[in-house]
């Protein structure tokens, strides 16, 4: 493929014939499915199912992040068509990377949202893949997690955020996006012995045993050693990596529902998230892209980053790393 098949190519969220390889695409132009993969349900054959979740019920003031996997896939179309820069390999020509649309909920009826995600999650796992998710709200990663649990048996989390998200709630039924790790800690689907949350800063007295490399020890020894203090913790247990993007500085991403300044910026995400190659990542989401308070873009152009690295770091999982 050349750059001049631009002149001919068009929709391939739609037209695609091969799942694999770069899809040269106008920028401008064409069905903005994620990375323009091709949109379709049949998971035969998927490495990895890139999925939406469209919901935000409880964010901190600013609400919209249900508008944020629209704006990823949107800021996806964006990227140059090549392989990821600084990869050794390019997951989109090497696995079957689809988009699996959106998760369908009822709006109305938000106490039955979570086993319905859960079994949106436990249908892509069952087929064999991967799942990939944009969101939404973070609560949105208790119910995705407790499908990997089922699968694979307590978690570990690295979560790169502004907040811990273990603030005491015994509530279950409780859907509430600072709440979530602590219920999946106390339910055992997380194990905190070998987790890890970055970038933290904000105050919790209560972690849970979760380790934690917080926003001023993260500038102190940069993005290499954090990860390399993340990969000693999480050993070569099963790993689900969550991202929400108020992990970066409003500087960089202030299209947020719950915007703490001192955090990373983009350039050191990105160190990061490569150093992190060689975890035994199972499946990750981005999350807290609210494209209502950022007219720029620039939050769902670092979402769509990040799920791209979370795809290569699945695949460099799956050819063994060499």
């Amino acid at each position: 493929m050349a750059l001049e098949d631009a002149k001919t190519q068009m929709d391939h969220a739609f037209t695609r014939e091969d799942p694999r390889g770069p899809s040269f695409e106008l920028t401008f132009g064409g069905a903005t499915s994620f990375l323009r993969r091709r949109y379709t349900k049949d998971l035969t054959g998927v490495d990895i199912a890139v999925t939406g979740v469209p919901f935000d019920q409880a964010v901190t003031n600013r609400p919209g992040t249900r508008l944020g996997p629209r704006a990823i896939r949107e800021a996806s179309s964006l990227q140059a068509p090549d392989a990821p820069y600084g990869w050794p390999f390019d997951v989109l020509s090497e696995r079957t990377i689809i988009d699996y649309g959106d998760v369908a909920f009822d709006y109305a009826n938000i106490p039955a949202f979570p086993d319905t995600l859960t079994s949106h999650i436990r249908g892509i796992l069952d087929a064999g893949a991967a799942s990939v998710v944009l969101g939404g709200d973070h609560y949105i990663s208790f119910p995705i997690l407790k499908a990997y649990a089922e699968k694979h048996g307590p978690m570990s989390l690295i979560q790169i955020d502004a907040h811990t998200d273990t603030w005491a709630d015994d509530d279950m039924s409780r859907v509430d996006h600072g709440t979530m790790f602590y219920k999946a800690v106390k339910s055992g689907i997380v194990d905190p012995a070998t987790s890890v949350q970055i970038g933290i800063r904000t105050t919790n007295e209560d972690t849970l045993g979760v380790n934690i490399i917080d926003a001023p020890e993260f500038h102190r020894i940069g993005p290499a050693a954090a990860a390399e203090r993340a990969r000693q913790i999480v050993g070569d247990r099963p790993v689900y990596l969550s991202f929400d993007i108020d992990g970066l500085d409003p500087a960089y991403a202030p299209g947020t529902g719950t915007p703490v300044w001192g955090g990373l910026s983009s350039a050191q995400a990105a160190a990061l998230l490569r150093a992190l190659a060689g975890i035994n990542i199972q499946g990750g989401d981005v999350v807290e892209v609210s494209p209502p308070f950022d007219t720029t873009g620039a939050t769902a152009i670092s979402g769509a980053h990040v799920a791209t690295e979370i795809c290569q770091l699945l695949g460099w999982r799956m050819r063994g790393g060499a």
